[in-house]
């Protein structure tokens, strides 16, 4: 390895990157039949392209009505499905002085807690917040939030103050859109291979050794 290295920041999806599910894919399971394929199939679409994330975005959350409850259990989902090696590798990342942030269209209530557990600190968790009644239904989410929409990512990426270079990681379609403002942009294909995103990536990779070799260097 380097002593300097190439990436000085990273920021990292957490959906089907970070971590090997779709959150609000996986919330919807909690319903039925229907409501589930409904939801993957409008993920898929919106991760493909296909549609912009703003048309689907709000009907995914209003289908699927996540309650308070139901927070902690997908967190424990997420944590099941770490990426392998995802946190030694952030780590030794974190050991070169790089900073590492996570930009995710998720909810952060059940990405906060593991984000913490990965070394991760609130400023560092870019997500999405819902609101939640008196018992615990579900009340709507954070409109103003640009992370619902196919290139918030971007937008958001574009108003921190990272230090530079900067590689962008993700594997979805909202995540290529960050490769306009970041000086690379990395397609993860560990958990799913999207053609629209890897054909314009600057570098596909299927692990986090694959990123310390990218980020560090040989």
């Amino acid at each position: 390895m380097t002593s300097s290295p190439r990436y000085r920041s990273v920021a990292l999806d957490v959906d089907s990157t970070l971590c090997g599910i779709e959150g609000i894919d996986w919330l919807a399971t909690l319903r039925d039949e229907h409501v589930a394929e409904k939801v993957a199939n409008a993920t898929g679409m919106a991760m493909r392209g296909e549609l912009p994330l703003e048309n689907l975005y709000g009907n995914r959350m209003e289908l699927v009505a996540p309650t308070r409850s139901e927070m902690p259990l997908l967190s424990d989902a997420y944590r099941s499905a770490i990426s392998p090696g995802a946190k030694e590798e952030i780590a030794k990342w974190r050991a070169a002085s790089v900073e590492v942030i996570l930009i995710s269209g998720g909810l952060r209530a059940a990405i906060g807690p593991v984000a913490l557990e990965l070394g991760f600190d609130s400023a560092q968790v870019n997500a999405i917040d819902i609101d939640f009644d008196e018992s615990g239904a579900y009340a709507g989410l954070d409109h103003s939030s640009p992370l619902a929409t196919a290139t918030g990512k971007r937008t958001l990426l574009q108003k921190l103050d990272l230090p530079r270079p900067l590689l962008a990681v993700g594997d979805g379609i909202t995540d290529l859109a960050m490769k306009d403002v970041a000086d690379a942009f990395a397609a993860f294909t560990g958990f799913a291979t999207r053609d629209a995103v890897t054909a314009n990536a600057d570098f596909v990779v299927s692990s986090f050794e694959q990123l310390t070799q990218i980020i560090l260097g040989d």
